[in-house]
Formats: C-alpha cells, structure tokens, sequence
C-alpha cells in the first residue's frame, strides 16, 4: 500500500514538473509574440537603455572628481547628443554624395571588368556584360549597406523619445543602486551577489565591446582613407556599428567596402581591404576583445549565434546589437528561480 502510494506521489510529481515546463514555454511564446508586436515600441527605448548603460559610468567617474551631479549630466548627456546626430549626419550626407558619383562607378566598373570579360570571352565562358555589371552593382551594394544603417536612421527619427529616455536614466544612475538596496533591505534583504555580478559583467561587457568597436572603426576608416576608398567615415561607422553584432558583424561590415574599392581601383585595392578589415578583426576581435573581458560571458556559443538570429528576429537590427546584454538578461532572470532554473542550464557554456 505504501509503495502504490509512493508511485502516485512520483507521478504526481512527473506530471507537476511536466506542467510547469508547459507553462514556462508557454509563458515565453507569449512574451516574444507580445516582443514582437510592440518591435516599434521596444526597439527605440532599448537602444536608449542600451546608450544609457554604456554613458552611465561616466556620470559615475565625474561625480568622484567632486564635479556636481546636474553638470556631469549634462557633459555626457551632450556627447551622446553630439554624438548621434552626427552619425545621422554621416548617413546623410553620404547618400547625397553616392548618387552624384553613381554614373563614375558604372564607367568605371566597365573599365575594370573589360580585361576579365575579354579572358573569360577568349575562354568560351558564356557570361554577358549586364550579368556581370548585376554581379558587382555599385548601386546594389551601397543599397544594402544602405539598409543595414537605415535601422539606425529609423531609430534616430524617434530622437525626442530616445532622447528623453536617456536623459531620465542618466540623470537617476547614481541613485539607482540605493534604490536597489533598499528594496532589498525592506523586503528581507534578499541575496542580490549574483544580481551584482552579472550586471558587473553585462557594463563591463558593454564598455569594453564599445571601445574595441570604436578602435575597429578608427583604424578601418583611416586605413580606407589612405588607399582612397570612397566613403571611409560611412564605412568606419558600419564597422563600428555592426562590430557589436556577434559572428557576422565584422563580416557584413566588410562586404561592401571590398566591392567599391573593387569597383574603384579593381581587385589589386580590393585584395588590399579585405586584408585590411581580416587584420583588424582578428587583432581587436581575437586577442584584444578576450584579453580585456577576460572570463566568458556565460553562454553557450550556440546560444550566441541563436540568440542573435532570435532578436534580430524579433527587434531587428536593433535587436542584433544587443543580442548577448538580452540573452545574458533573460539567463539571469531564470537562474534567480527554481521553476525556470534548468533554462539559465541550457543557455550556459
């Protein structure tokens, strides 16, 4: 009798554990359809979280140099000001200036192609001139680059909101960690290590991915310079900007500088940046980047590549750029429970 009784409180169990996996999956396809319907909401407040996180510590570091609150405030609220209009200016004008020099690229594109044409023509190889001039569209691939940091001009029109939102968070950083620790005294002054830790490392994640990306722009940009590269500054920014997405930023980044200075000087140039960017990346990405973060971030590199595939999905490019703060986010919030424990498992290392 005591062992039937012991097998249904198993089964019990089974079932109950069963259901609140249910549950939690099914709590989650919520949350991302409701993630997803609110994108146009979401996108912009996250990317003022986002700036907010990375220009707090700066509010911080002043404050400890006896400047007072409002105008540290102030000073960094003005660079993140300064500094996004000018991406917005970069975008601008360098559309304008790309469809004056477009009927330069088609003369010469031609130009450069005449000799592999003549190869491949000489070689029987049936391949006409328009399927060619398809394959290495000037007009295509700024058009994709285009749409790359569109995202980031769509974001940028909603300023007043992003603005604002920043402005807020900024000016209560300071107080913010006294908040905390007050409602964690008031309510029984719950464990909040862990809480710490990952939040250390999401900022500290965060600073060091934005100063190797701004180093990645730099060089990339002064680099394209020197070999007359049209564009340097917009491509710097694309590399700046797509740096930050994990896996295939770096190589997006580089697409399309390689096929205008293809199209500019022909593929001696091009050769030339693709080293360029391979050499960057693999210096700033491969040895600088692990060397500062030291400890990994926690995440199963599937989990990286997925999640980036996942809130690129639900957020867009927005969504790209702060793939692991978000994944690292949701692991943490699981790991506080029991219940969602064996998720926080799963998108470990």
């Amino acid at each position: 009798m005591d062992e039937k009784k012991l097998d249904i409180e198993k089964d019990e169990r089974k079932a109950k554990g069963m259901t609140m996996v249910l549950v939690t999956i099914a709590s989650f396809v919520v949350i991302m359809a409701g993630v997803k319907l609110s994108a146009s909401l979401l996108s912009p407040i996250l990317f003022a979280v986002f700036i907010s996180v990375i220009s707090a510590p700066a509010i911080l570091w002043l404050e400890t140099k006896k400047i007072p609150k409002t105008i540290a405030f102030l000073i960094v609220f003005g660079v993140v000001v300064v500094f996004l209009f000018g991406i917005g200016a970069i975008i601008n004008s360098t559309v304008s200036r790309f469809s004056e020099h477009l009927p330069d690229y088609q003369a010469q594109l031609e130009k450069n192609t005449a000799p592999l044409m003549k190869f491949l023509k000489d070689h029987h190889v049936p391949i006409s001139t328009s399927k060619m001039a398809e394959m290495f569209d000037p007009a295509f691939l700024m058009g994709q680059a285009g749409k790359m940091i569109s995202n980031i001009g769509d974001l940028l029109s909603n300023a007043f909101l992003i603005f604002m939102t920043v402005a807020f968070i900024l000016f209560e950083s300071s107080s913010f960690p006294r908040k905390v620790a007050s409602i964690t005294g008031a309510y029984g002054g719950g464990d909040m290590t862990a809480a710490k830790e990952a939040s250390m490392k999401i900022n500290r994640y965060l600073a060091i991915k934005t100063m190797t990306s701004l180093a990645t722009g730099v060089i990339v940009a002064i680099g394209l310079e020197l070999m007359g590269v049209d564009f340097p500054m917009l491509w710097g920014l694309l590399a700046f900007l797509l740096n930050f997405i994990p896996t295939i930023g770096s190589i997006i980044a580089a697409i399309p500088p390689v096929l205008l200075a293809l199209v500019q000087f022909g593929f001696g140039v091009a050769s030339a940046v693709a080293i360029l960017y391979t050499a960057v990346n693999m210096i700033i990405g491969n040895f600088l980047e692990p060397r500062f973060m030291g400890k990994g971030l926690g995440l199963s590199p599937l989990v990286v590549f997925l999640s980036l595939l996942l809130w690129g999905w639900l957020l867009g490019t927005i969504g790209m750029f702060l793939s692991i703060p978000l994944t690292m986010t949701v692991k943490i919030i699981c790991d506080s429970r029991n219940d969602t424990k064996w998720i926080g498992v799963l998108l470990g290392p």
